[in-house]
C-alpha cells in the first residue's frame, strides 16, 4: 500500500501499533479467563491488564528483539514483559503463536470489512440519487458496443445500484465467515489450554469460536473472503469501464467532473481524460491479485505450515486498503459525474431510427406476416440506413410490402421513444422498493 491510494482510517487497522495492541488484548483476555478457571492468580491477571494496558509498545525495540530471536510473537512477549514484570510468566499460558496471529488477522479483517461496508453504503446513496435524477433521461442501449434499443441513464445506474447491493450482502457474509477466534494451542487440541479460554476471548473481542482448528484457522475462510473482495473490485471495474466508454469523444454522454485549473495532458491542452475511472480499473486488478494466492493458501501441510503467512502479511493490507480507496473514489466519480442528455439524444438519433427496428418486426408479425418475412422486410430497409443512405421511417413508408400491412399512422407510432420506458417504474420498484 502506498499513500497515493490509501485512506488513513483503513491504513491504521494494519499499523504495527494497532497489531501489537490487539496482540496484547488477546493475551490479556486469555489471562482473565485463566484466572477465573484458577489457572493463574486473579491478581496477576489484574496486573497484566493494568501495566500492559498503560504500555506504549516500542515498534523499533520489538523489531530489534525479533532480529535476534527470529520470531515476532516471542519478540513482542519479551517486550511486554518489560512493562509487566514477574507476572509476565503467566502470559501466553498454553497458547501458540497462531492463536495470537490468526485471531488478530480475523479482528483486522472484520474491522476492515466494517469500513468497506460503510464505503458501499455511501456509493449506494450516490447511485440512488443519480438514478432517480436520470430515471427518464433517454439514452441508447448498446450490445457488442453497437446501438441496440433505447434505455434510460437512470436504468444504467439502477443496474449498478443492484449490483453493489449484492456486493454489500457478500461483504456482510464474508465478515461473518472471517470473524472467528482460535485459542486452541499447539495443533489445536486444547491439551494445555481450556476451551473456555477461547470462548471468553472470542466473546470479549466480538468473534465467533472456530469450531475446529488445527494450529491455524482454516484458510478456506480467507479464500472466500478475498474472493469476495475480488468480486467487489470487478463490480467497480464494470461501472468504471462503462463511464470510460461514455466519455469517449465520439460518444460523450457522460464524463468525470473536470475541476477548475485541472489539466488533462502535458502536451495537449484540450484533453479531458477519464483518469479516475482508468485508475479504478487498475486498482481493481490489484485487489483481484489477492484472490489466487488466497486460494493457494488453503492447502497447508498437516496441522500447519507458514507458507500462507508471508502472503497474507502482504495482500491482506494491500487488498483492503486498495478496495477502500477505490470504493470512495468511485463514489466521488458518481456523485459529481457530468451527464449530457443532449448528446444522448443525438446518439439516439444517429442511426436514423434503426433503434426501433424490433417494434416494426413485431408489428408485422402481428399483422400475419411470418417472422422470417418480417425480418427480411425490416432488414432490407435498415441496411441502407446503416450505410447512411436515407431515413428508416421514410424508407418503411415507401416500401409497398410494409405499407400493405401497416398504415402510415401505425408505422409512425412504432417510432415513439416513450414506448421503451413504460416499465421503468416497475424496474425501479424492484431495485429501490416501493418508495
Amino acid at each position: 500500500m502506498i499513500p497515493r491510494y490509501s485512506r488513513p482510517e483503513m491504513v491504521a487497522i494494519w499499523s504495527p501499533e494497532t497489531k501489537y495492541r490487539i496482540w496484547f488484548e488477546i493475551e490479556a483476555h486469555a489471562c482473565d479467563a485463566m484466572a477465573e478457571l484458577g489457572v493463574i492468580p486473579k491478581e496477576s491477571a489484574r496486573i497484566i491488564w493494568e501495566k500492559g494496558g498503560a504500555a506504549t509498545f516500542d515498534v523499533e525495540k520489538i523489531d530489534a528483539i525479533e532480529r535476534e530471536v527470529k520470531h515476532d510473537v516471542i519478540a513482542f512477549l519479551t517486550h511486554l514483559a518489560e512493562f509487566i514484570g514477574p507476572e509476565a510468566r503467566f502470559v501466553h499460558q498454553g497458547m501458540t503463536s497462531s492463536d495470537v496471529l490468526d485471531t488478530t488477522l480475523a479482528i483486522q479483517l472484520a474491522r476492515a470489512t466494517d469500513l468497506l461496508i460503510a464505503d458501499v453504503d455511501k456509493l449506494l446513496a450516490a447511485l440512488k440519487r443519480r438514478a432517480f435524477e436520470h430515471k427518464l433521461t433517454p439514452t441508447i442501449g448498446r450490445s457488442h458496443g453497437i446501438h441496440a434499443e433505447p434505455v434510460t441513464f437512470g436504468l444504467k445506474l439502477a443496474v449498478a445500484y443492484a449490483e453493489f447491493q449484492r456486493c454489500r450482502e457478500r461483504l456482510v457474509a464474508a465478515r461473518a465467515e472471517i470473524a472467528t477466534c482460535a485459542i486452541s494451542g499447539a495443533v489445536g487440541t486444547f491439551a494445555n489450554i481450556d476451551p473456555r479460554v477461547e470462548e471468553h476471548v472470542a466473546k470479549a473481542l466480538g468473534l465467533a469460536v472456530e469450531p475446529v482448528s488445527t494450529q491455524v484457522i482454516p484458510r478456506d475462510r480467507h479464500a472466500m473472503y478475498f474472493a469476495t473482495l475480488g468480486v467487489v473490485a470487478s463490480s467497480i471495474e464494470r461501472l468504471a469501464t462503462e463511464i470510460r466508454h461514455l466519455q469517449r469523444s465520439e460518444v460523450l454522454e457522460a464524463e468525470e467532473y473536470f475541476s477548475e485549473g485541472q489539466k488533462g495532458s502535458s502536451a495537449m491542452p484540450h484533453k479531458r481524460n477519464p483518469v479516475l475511472t482508468e485508475n479504478l480499473t487498475g486498482l481493481a486488478r490489484i485487489v483481484r491479485a489477492a484472490v489466487t494466492p488466497a486460494l493457494e493458501n488453503v492447502a497447508l501441510w498437516h496441522e500447519r505450515d507458514i507458507s500462507h503467512s508471508s502472503v497474507e502479511r502482504m495482500f491482506a493490507p494491500d487488498a483492503t486498503v486498495t478496495l477502500d480507496f477505490a470504493l470512495n473514489r468511485l463514489t466521488h466519480v458518481i456523485d459529481k459525474l457530468l451527464v449530457y442528455p443532449e448528446n444522448m439524444q443525438k446518439n439516439l438519433d444517429r442511426l436514423g431510427g434503426l433503434v426501433h427496428s424490433q417494434r416494426v418486426l413485431l408489428a408485422l408479425t402481428q399483422k400475419g406476416v411470418s417472422r422470417e418475412d418480417s425480418y427480411r422486410l425490416v432488414q432490407r430497409n435498415a441496411m441502407p440506413v446503416w450505410r447512411g443512405e436515407g431515413d428508416f421511417l421514410t424508407l418503411l413508408k415507401a416500401d409497398p410490402d410494409v405499407s400493405a400491412r401497416l398504415s402510415v399512422a401505425e408505422i409512425e407510432e412504432l417510432f415513439d421513444l416513450g414506448y421503451h420506458f413504460k416499465q421503468v417504474d416497475t424496474i425501479f420498484r424492484r431495485v429501490f422498493g416501493e418508495a
